[in-house]
């Protein structure tokens, strides 16, 4: 089987899906699963957010995205995390 990527926006009570605080992506690989979000430290990095959401944590929303939609989020946090100094 190969690698299938699914890509999430994070949201929480301070965002939106247009300008979500983050994003995910889940990695579908013969093994197993893999979430990793990418952060203000500009790494993708393990993540449990979603497998919390899955159980019942509400503190962010995930909404599935293409991986175009993703790239942009990123970009943006990349940016954001440049001006900051």
């Amino acid at each position: 089987m190969a690698e299938e990527v699914t890509y999430y926006a994070i949201v929480d009570d301070f965002s939106s899906r247009d300008a979500p605080t983050g994003v995910l992506r889940r990695i579908r690989r013969d093994g197993g699963l893999r979430d990793e979000s990418f952060g203000r430290d500009l790494e993708w990095k393990f993540s449990s957010l979603l497998y919390s959401a899955e159980r019942g944590d509400t503190q962010y929303k995930f909404h599935p995205i293409t991986e175009e939609e993703a790239m942009r989020i990123v970009d943006r946090i990349r940016w954001e995390a440049a001006a900051s100094g």
